[in-house]
Formats: structure tokens, sequence, C-alpha cells
């Protein structure tokens, strides 16, 4: 029956009736689960190299981290100046997280990061085994990292015209040759004993010449530790670790050593200013 009829006030017409009450309006169709997981899929590839550089800086043990980081800059800043304790540190980490990257990449976590005041920094870490050939890359990280940003540094001073940042580019240079120095617990200690003989060999004489042309104490003292370090690498070759590394390994570790320090010899002589007496 087609008529008109009443429930408590409210009107219907035949079965097709819907309480007003009850009715919704139907939400918007969802793009295809596939396109969602696509453009997600973009996004995490495009923002991977960032995470993965972040992840490498957060995961550090943030306060004994961040606190002596600042208790190393106003060290520095009391004998140079904020700037350059600031700059100074800058370069100092960028060292470390050389180190810190090259450990995550084989998948090995560092357990801290902390800056000794006129010493450097130190980035801690416990390898589940030893092997000497990973030892020797995770070393030579650190003085890349530096010496690229220590370099990066000396563009900008010959760009810019700033002795401060010509200062830095200098003092990270020399901060990095010295850490290559082939002496345990330097970073050039645990290359160069995996390293040929010549290499040795190079070190010995280029700091002799650099003795001859500029006496100093301290080059005295490199001289007589790599000399020492020299010495048992010939009388106790067992000490090198030979054995435990194959012999492209030793010829990349060779040619990579050598070569980052002539970069460094070269950057240190770019920085190199005139002065003239008043």
């Amino acid at each position: 029956m087609d008529g008109v009829s009443t429930e408590g006030g409210a009107e219907f017409f035949g079965a097709d009736w819907v309480p007003p009450q009850e009715s919704e309006a139907r939400p918007a169709p969802a793009p295809p689960a596939d396109q969602q997981i696509s453009l997600w899929a973009r996004v995490k590839r495009a923002l991977a190299p960032i995470a993965a550089f972040l992840a490498a800086v957060v995961k550090l043990k943030s306060v004994l981290f961040l606190g002596s980081m600042f208790v190393s800059i106003a060290a520095y800043a009391q004998l140079w100046g904020w700037r350059y304790g600031v700059g100074f540190v800058v370069l100092l980490l960028v060292h470390e997280l050389g180190h810190v990257i090259a450990l995550r990449l084989r998948g090995i976590k560092t357990s801290g990061l902390v800056f000794i005041p006129f010493i450097a920094a130190l980035t801690m870490w416990e390898p589940k085994e030893r092997r000497p050939y990973q030892e020797a890359e995770t070393a030579l990280a650190g003085p890349i990292a530096g010496t690229v940003a220590a370099l990066a540094a000396l563009w900008y001073a010959h760009a810019s015209g700033s002795s401060l940042w010509r200062a830095l580019a200098f003092t990270g240079l020399l901060l990095n040759l010295f850490n290559l120095i082939p002496f345990i617990p330097l970073d050039g200690g645990r290359v160069a004993r995996l390293t040929y003989p010549w290499v040795w060999a190079v070190i010995g004489i280029g700091l002799l010449g650099y003795l001859v042309a500029r006496p100093k104490p301290l080059v005295v003292v490199l001289l007589l530790l790599v000399g020492y370090e020299l010495y048992l690498h010939v009388r106790h070759p067992e000490r090198a670790d030979h054995e435990a590394v194959e012999p492209r390994q030793r010829q990349r570790l060779s040619v990579m050593y050598v070569a980052l320090i002539v970069a460094i010899v070269i950057g240190m002589h770019a920085t190199y200013t005139a002065r003239t007496l008043s």
C-alpha cells in the first residue's frame, strides 16, 4: 500500500525510509595501498643518508658527549677565543665521526664519544672480535674525514681571506698528521703495522729531513717513537699481523696512508702566510 503513515510524529514513504539520525556521509575513497607504500618508500630512500648521519650523532652517550664538548670549547676559548674554540672542536668532531660512521657501516656500535681538552677526542667501541684490517680501516677513516674538513676550511679561508679559518685549517691538518704517526695508540699505529716496510722508511726519512731543516724537540721525540716502532716491526714481524691481511689489502692501506700524508703536507704548505717585520 503506497499511502502515508506516521509513527511517533515521523513520516516515511514506503520501505525506502531511513531515519535522519542514522544517515551518514560516505567517506572519500582512500588511495590504493600500493601507492601509499611506494610514496613512503621514496621518502625513506631520500632521507636515508641524513638519517644515518644523525643517528651517528644522536645515539652517542649524550650527556658525556655534550658535556665534554662544551668543556673543551670553553677551554680552547680561554686561550684563542670562542670562535676558534667552536671551530676546532667541530674539526675534532668530524674526525671522530669518521670513526663512528666506519664502525656503524660494519655493524659495530660505539659506546660513546668524549672530548678531552688539550688532548683531542676519543671514540669508545668494543669489537666482538679483533680483525686487524677492519680495525686499520676504521682508524684511517678518522684522519680522512678530519683532513677533508680541514681542507674545506682552507678553501673557505682562501675564498674569504679569513685568518681565523686559515688557522683552523692549519691546526686541523696538523692534528690529523700527528694522528697518522705510526705509534700505538694513535690511528697511524693501527694502520702502519699492516703496511709495507717502505712506508716506515718514507716516514722516517721525512721526519729526519724536517728535523734537519727545522730542528725542534718535538720532531726528535716523534723520530724516536717511529724508530722504536720500526725496530719492533723488523725485530718482531709477528706484531704486524701481516698474515691476517691479504696482499691487496696491504697495498690499499699503504697507498691510502701515504697519499693521505702527502695531501696533508701539501695542505699545510698552502696555509703558510708570509710575514714581514714592521
